[in-house]
């Protein structure tokens, strides 16, 4: 019964799935953090330019 169960592949394809579609998640996250905080400092930028013309 141990046997079967450890040579049983059938679910594999939806686990690797789940673990790139993970890794692809992680990713995506730390992207859309780094253009938040390259956005943050761009709009500072901004600001300080708009604060000294007036």
């Amino acid at each position: 019964m141990i046997r079967c169960i450890l040579e049983d592949t059938s679910g594999t394809s939806a686990i690797e799935y789940s673990v790139i579609a993970a890794l692809v998640s992680v990713a995506s996250i730390a992207a859309f953090m780094m253009l938040g905080q390259a956005t943050e400092k761009q709009f500072q930028t901004v600001e300080t330019a708009y604060a000294k013309a007036r």
